[in-house]
């Protein structure tokens, strides 16, 4: 069978990689893909907002599956285009994939279907939501309702800060905004919880806690992702109960009661607070870097997984996993998330070894000829699998010293919460 996997970043790498492994796949392309994908697959630098062309090309190379990456094209609709011509894609479709693309349609669903969450309100008009902050109390949270890359989010812990949030987000800083989400601030710790499903029938596909701030000590800016490590501390089997029975049924319910129905990748940000879980946010697609850290856990082949999702077939698969413990961290250009200069040689990464438990996921790299060279924020993911998170860590700084990227920096804290020091 002959692949094609929408995006660029680590994620895609990680898919790639996974998916180059699989017994049922013979060839990949990706849609650019990047300097890690350009060593598994063939890269076609075609632009993923140009459907058409996408599509003639697909149908011209004969690609029977198409894996879509990043939350762009699934919210655009690009899951229902491919499908009109008879291309098989995994990844949800336009309806079910505002459950990203607006915050406050999966707000009103949890209102509807008593899904837990923060109390909250919506605003249309700048001056609607100052006086509603006039009233509140403090810290608050405020979200950007369209896609905004992981960082529309703002924890705001006095009156001037949560007016700079809404007058940025209806400036337009994230893009054309008739919304504004303002809701209370969870306390608790967050943990990244996966399944994937057909449509039919859902299975679990791991946890995560990324590291979304741009500073150790989850100080500072927020980013795309720092780090994550898995599997979560905080998941045991009653609070797993309680992810599916509250949050995750009620949610695929919603969907079929608005005509749809679900298939691929579907991550819940939850905040947990004593063993109790709430929804933060959805993602219709796997995590970044979470999907990094969590499949090289993964010993099923993935392309059959996937497969199998696209044909209705998930019940028939069996899902296995190593009890290996995982974490990636994430090497940034300098400047990131602010400005960041582009088109800067890494040198040293071919000499990189990694052994059997060791991964390198290229995001924003580019390759020109033998040289590879950083065009992102995020550049690589260093990810590492032992029995302990602690060796994974120092593996990874170890990989990251001898690396030596002066140009870059990373956190040397990812998974601080579950190595104790």
């Amino acid at each position: 069978m002959i692949v094609g996997i929408i995006g660029s970043g680590g994620r895609e790498h990680a898919i790639c990689h996974a998916l180059n492994k699989s017994k049922k796949i013979d060839k990949i392309y990706c849609f650019p893909g990047n300097a890690g994908t350009d060593a598994i697959a063939e890269n076609i630098n075609l632009d993923i907002n140009k459907f058409e062309e996408l599509k003639n090309f697909i149908l011209s190379k004969k690609i029977k599956l198409v894996v879509i990456g990043p939350e762009k094209p699934l919210v655009d609709g690009l899951t229902d285009y491919l499908e009109s011509f008879d291309i098989k894609v995994f990844g949800p479709s336009k309806v079910a994939s505002q459950l990203e693309g607006s915050k406050i349609f999966t707000k009103n669903i949890c209102k509807k279907y008593n899904i837990p969450t923060a109390n909250f309100g919506v605003f249309n008009d700048i001056n609607q939501a100052k006086n509603f902050l006039d009233k509140s109390n403090f810290p608050i949270v405020i979200k950007a309702d369209n896609l905004a890359a992981g960082k529309g989010v703002y924890i705001c812990e006095n009156k001037d800060e949560s007016y700079q949030a809404v007058k940025e987000i209806f400036g337009g800083k994230f893009g054309a905004a008739e919304n504004v989400l303002i809701e209370e601030f969870l306390e608790g710790e967050e943990m990244s919880f996966f399944i994937l499903s057909d449509g039919i029938t859902y299975k679990n596909f791991g946890t995560a806690q990324d590291h979304k701030r741009v500073q150790e000590g989850d100080k500072g800016k927020n980013t795309g992702g720092m780090g994550a490590y898995s599997p979560s501390r905080l998941i045991n089997e009653e609070l797993e109960k309680k992810i599916l029975n509250n949050i995750i049924d009620p949610t695929l319910r919603a969907l079929k009661d608005f005509k749809s129905s679900y298939k691929g990748f579907l991550y819940a940000g939850l905040m947990i607070k004593n063993n109790e879980p709430y929804l933060i946010e959805y993602n219709v697609r796997m995590g970044d870097p979470e999907c990094q850290t969590i499949l090289p856990k993964l010993n099923s082949d993935l392309g059959e997984i996937i497969d199998s999702c696209c044909n209705g077939r998930l019940n028939e698969i069996k899902i296995n996993w190593n009890d290996k413990k995982s974490i990636c961290v994430v090497l940034c250009s300098k400047g990131y998330p602010e400005t960041y200069q582009k088109n800067i040689e890494i040198k040293n990464i071919n000499k990189i070894e990694l052994n059997t438990l060791d991964h390198l996921f290229h995001a924003g790299t580019i390759k020109r000829g033998d040289v590879t060279l950083a065009v992102g924020g995020r550049v690589l993911n260093f990810v590492s699998l032992s029995d302990s998170f602690e060796e994974s860590r120092n593996r990874i700084h170890e990989l990251l010293n001898n690396l030596n990227w002066s140009d870059g920096f990373f956190r040397k804290d990812i998974g601080y919460k579950v190595i104790k020091k």
